[in-house]
């Protein structure tokens, strides 16, 4: 099997947070690309489902957060208890 060289561009965060990832799973990014590009041929398409309507994980807490109120400024029922609040 011949060989080629690639090159692309990634932002620094993140190839040094997969390369945590494989280097975990015992591979090196060389490696953990060619694992992409192999299912992605065996799949005909990305080895993963894309969605826009399914929020990832800090955005599901950041929402449930939310929901619970952690984190959140206080509220007012209107402008001069808020004004009275802030001493103004």
């Amino acid at each position: 099997m011949s060989t080629t060289s690639m090159s692309i561009r990634v932002d620094n965060d993140i190839k040094e947070k997969a390369k945590k990832v494989f280097n975990a799973l015992g591979l090196d990014m060389s490696t953990a690309v060619n694992v992409f590009l192999r299912r992605s041929v065996i799949e005909n398409g990305l080895p993963f489902e894309l969605t826009l309507d399914v929020p990832n994980r800090e955005t599901k807490k950041v929402l449930q957060d939310a929901e619970k109120g952690v984190g959140m400024s206080k509220t007012f029922s209107s402008t001069k208890e808020l004004f009275n609040e802030l001493g103004i």
